[in-house]
């Protein structure tokens, strides 16, 4: 063979297979290497069908717009009318989703609790009890009831506004809860009544039910404990959406709260994060078809979280159906989660790369919430540094982002020419794509198609 003739194959370009992508790759190589799963927390990272895949037909000659600065648009939220004598009243249908003490910093807990109470919208305990600041500083708290029952006490569900029941998370349905010894710190020990720096696990299900019936009998405990005063929400990942809806408002729900798998966590397996439940979109309309098979529409109410990030995605989540939307990572974001930089005393701007960098990442791209070395001082025990969280700047800056975002969910509704967020409404709406529009169930942009119904 002459030397100056290409070998047989040089001629194939360089090419990633699909399949065997590089990630895929990699994952396989530190699965052969550890014989572990991975952990890691915040929420699904694979391109989902979202409400970036909606739009608006907003009014012009056939229906008429709102004068943004000379018509009122209303935005106040009442949650549980179903049997609770006090049901919650909110000033706007945006609300804080339950995060812990223990996978967040005490100071976090103050900034959330302050700032929901400045925009008058309500936060919520997460796993491992209720803190004194967040008790304080909240004007309306929900709490939380989950399968661990770490912490759970009728004395503060009696001092609570609303109680939500937790059967499963968006991020990770049919998984249970973890904290990993770094974040279980003296004080999250004595809380939880459990040993100081063990990993913690929580159960995927309740203890005491197997099945709605004795979930019939759980809400009525809690109704006693608490003379019926405040409502009880029923949260569970998005999976089996329309049967688990009909059970919980059969047991006895005032709300009920889906997680699509948009929604993060603290920490829980990769796999759980990636690969189990279906996204917030079609979730909303299964649980809305269910009330509706039920006639219970609007007499149940519907809260929707897991990947809500914008007023866009607020006014969407509401034109669909539900009644109000619950964020998590995009408060935490808002609190400099994923920043370069941490704030000491609202003044210096502090460079954290280099940290950011020790953890294995970068900023914008960490999920390191399971280690408790938080550069910002977010997720985390460590009392060095959850000292870079300052309650003060933190309040103001989630303040900040739900007024915006209750900004942009009015503009949008008075644009299309309605005085209440609730009046929005699924004829409001078109999808982009074939699979929104299926999943949703509005129709295809230009045309009155929707996917699968004839």
């Amino acid at each position: 063979m002459s030397e100056d003739r290409p070998a047989p194959g040089r001629h194939l370009r360089l090419e990633e297979s699909y399949s065997f992508s590089s990630p895929v790759i990699d994952y396989i190589q530190h699965a052969a290497e550890h014989g572990l799963y991975e952990i890691r927390g915040l929420g699904a990272k694979r391109q989902l069908p979202s409400f970036d895949d909606l739009v608006f037909l907003t009014a012009s000659l056939s229906r008429y717009p709102l004068e943004g600065y000379r018509e009122r648009c209303e935005t106040t939220t009442l949650l549980g009318t179903r049997f609770a004598k006090n049901p919650v009243e909110l000033n706007i249908p945006i609300t804080i989703a339950g995060m812990s003490f223990g996978a967040l910093s005490a100071n976090v807990k103050q900034a959330l609790g302050r700032a929901a109470t400045e925009v008058g919208t309500s936060t919520t305990t997460g796993d491992g009890g209720m803190t004194a600041e967040e008790r304080e500083f909240s004007r309306t708290l929900v709490y939380q009831c989950l399968p661990s029952r770490y912490g759970f006490n009728p004395d503060d569900l009696r001092r609570a506004d609303a109680v939500e029941i937790v059967i499963g998370q968006g991020a990770k349905p049919g998984g249970g809860g973890m904290l990993l010894g770094q974040k279980i710190s003296p004080r999250v020990a004595k809380m939880r009544t459990l040993p100081e720096g063990i990993d913690q696990r929580s159960a995927c299900r309740h203890p005491d039910w197997v099945g709605p019936d004795d979930l019939v009998i759980k809400m009525n405990e809690l109704r006693e404990i608490t003379d019926w005063k405040i409502p009880i929400y029923v949260k569970f990942g998005a999976t089996r959406v329309r049967e688990d809806v009909k059970l919980a408002v059969k047991s006895g729900a005032d709300v009920v709260v889906i997680d699509g798998m948009q929604g993060g966590t603290a920490a829980t397996q990769q796999v759980f994060i990636e690969h189990a439940g279906i996204p917030t979109l079609p979730a909303v309309r299964l649980a809305v078809e269910a009330l509706e098979e039920m006639n219970m529409f609007g007499k149940v109410q519907l809260i929707v979280s897991g990947g809500i990030r914008s007023g866009a995605d607020c006014a969407k989540a509401l034109a669909l159906g539900a009644d109000a939307v619950s964020i998590g990572q995009g408060v935490l974001i808002a609190l400099g989660c994923n920043s370069p930089h941490y704030v000491r005393q609202q003044t210096e701007k502090i460079d954290v790369t280099e940290e950011y960098h020790r953890l294995g990442t970068a900023p914008g791209y960490c999920h390191h919430c399971h280690t408790g070395r938080c550069p910002v001082g977010v997720t985390t025990q460590d009392s060095v540094l959850e000292q870079r969280l300052d309650p003060d700047w933190g309040a103001t800056r989630v303040k900040n982002y739900l007024k915006t975002l209750t900004m942009e969910l009015t503009t949008l509704a008075r644009a299309c020419g309605k005085s209440n967020v609730h009046h929005l409404e699924r004829e409001d709406l078109v999808a982009l794509t074939v699979e929104a529009a299926a999943m949703a169930g509005v129709p295809l942009a230009g045309t009155d198609w929707i996917p699968g119904r004839s």
